[in-house]
């Protein structure tokens, strides 16, 4: 797929479902919407790659879509499972020894790229619950210090 007819398929016809809505407001549908906002980016940027397309990263970086979803994927289950829910979930794909490995182990194969979006959903599936789930806000999780809900769309 090129990259203009991406560019196409993606902005023309309406089709984009980004949230629209206020920065201001009640602070909930405020949050949830900034996270929606920017979950659908992802999934537009990277619509349509697979294979080697998903995984090219420009030297001498290892920075690649498919590495940015792995990463995202470990960020949204560090501060929803680990810091705000208090749960023991390590990283997915990156480590204490492998720091990059988020990006580094990114592959070209189509049954890792399902795996890597299914991680990635599934931690977006959870970090929605937990806040809808919240009785408010000001929910708090954290090791070092109170970290609030209301932090993370900051």
């Amino acid at each position: 797929m090129t990259t203009s007819r991406r560019r196409a398929e993606i902005f023309a016809g309406g089709g984009e479902q980004r949230f629209q809505g206020s920065a201001t407001g009640d602070e909930r549908p405020v949050l949830v919407g900034f996270l929606a906002a920017q979950r659908a980016t992802l999934e537009l940027k990277c619509a349509g790659l697979d294979g080697e397309p998903a995984r090219r990263a420009v030297e001498p970086s290892t920075l690649s879509l498919l590495g940015l979803v792995r990463h995202l994927a470990d960020v949204e289950r560090r501060w929803f499972r680990r810091v705000l829910a208090g749960q023991d979930a390590p990283p997915r794909f990156s480590s204490d020894t492998r720091a990059d490995g988020d990006f580094d182990g990114a592959a070209a194969d189509p049954a890792v790229i399902a795996e890597v979006w299914a991680a990635w959903r599934a931690e977006v599936s959870f970090a929605e619950r937990f806040v809808a789930e919240a009785p408010d806000l000001d929910v708090a999780g954290g090791t070092r210090g109170a970290v609030r809900c209301r932090c993370a769309g900051c």
